[in-house]
């Protein structure tokens, strides 16, 4: 029927329009961040909570990830009491921009999170099956405008690098050996 195809036309006019708005978004929330990190007034609103709470709904959301028809890897991850005093919306950004790298450079295979705690310090990792990170990229990983992606700006590493050092910690990458 012409008039379920046009309705459907639309539907996905419509949902890519949306999507594209959320592109947008992050983009000019992206460049706010560089600016307040470069102006050194990320300001920080830290409380207390759990990591484990923070990740099950970053995996809930991440779900929704819109890989375009690409196959979605399986992500592992064993829920574990990892409680921490930090920015709870910052931390979020940064493990939500991880573990969006990690999707979109892992067409098949696994992504594993892991939290754990040594030294009143809380360690939480992302690793991945994909095919590695490029060694030129790598080199300039943390760096402004760093990117191997058609759909990325090389920004978010660079933002997350700044939040997780305005906590006090450290954020580094090890590359996949294949």
């Amino acid at each position: 029927n012409s008039e379920d195809l046009k309705i459907q036309i639309e539907k996905d006019q419509i949902s890519s329009l949306i999507r594209n708005a959320k592109r947008l978004d992050r983009l000019a929330s992206d460049i706010l961040d560089v600016t307040r990190i470069e102006s050194k007034s990320l300001r920080l609103n830290k409380e207390k909570f759990n990591l484990r709470d923070m990740i099950c709904s970053i995996l809930t959301d991440v779900k929704r990830y819109d890989r375009e028809g690409s196959q979605f890897p399986e992500i592992k991850y064993t829920p574990k009491d990892v409680f921490v005093e930090a920015d709870r919306g910052r931390l979020s950004q940064v493990l939500t921009n991880l573990l969006s790298n990690a999707i979109k450079f892992t067409e098949n295979g696994t992504i594993t999170i892991e939290t754990s705690e040594s030294d009143k310090e809380a360690i939480v990792s992302v690793r991945d099956t994909g095919s590695g990170i490029d060694p030129e990229v790598y080199r300039k990983l943390f760096s402004k405008f760093i990117t191997k992606s058609d759909r990325g700006t090389g920004l978010g590493l660079f933002i997350s690098k700044s939040i997780i050092e305005s906590h006090g910690g450290r954020i580094w990458a090890e590359n996949n050996q294949h």
